[in-house]
């Protein structure tokens, strides 16, 4: 499976963005789909994640600002970001879980700044 990763930016605190993440190849052993981040000097988190069945899983630290969704027809997982902080800055990376094991795309920068 493949994961293409797209909407990061520059953004002012407070504003918003959109990231998209779009699955390809062999897309039928797909269960999760979700996003972390790395920021500069940190550790890898989670961010959000979704189950083909619509459960979700938050990060403390975006809940309330951040939403995740997903299309099961498109395979693709989309990541709603709201109210961004200066703390949010890194690179959002998707992940999923295929055929039981992680996969992951390459990052799409956020950067929030004034």
């Amino acid at each position: 499976v493949q994961l293409q990763a797209s909407g990061g930016g520059l953004v002012q605190p407070g504003g918003s963005l959109r990231l998209s993440c779009a699955a390809s190849g062999a897309v039928s052993g797909i269960t999760s789909m979700g996003w972390y981040r790395q920021a500069p000097g940190k550790q890898r988190e989670l961010v959000a994640r979704i189950t083909d069945g619509g459960s979700t899983n938050y990060a403390d630290a975006i809940k309330g600002r951040f939403t995740i969704s997903r299309d099961n027809a498109k395979n693709t997982a989309d990541l709603q970001m709201n109210n961004l902080k200066s703390a949010d800055t890194a690179v959002y990376i998707c992940h999923t879980v295929w055929f039981g094991k992680d996969a992951w795309g390459a990052g799409t920068l956020v950067t929030v700044s004034s």
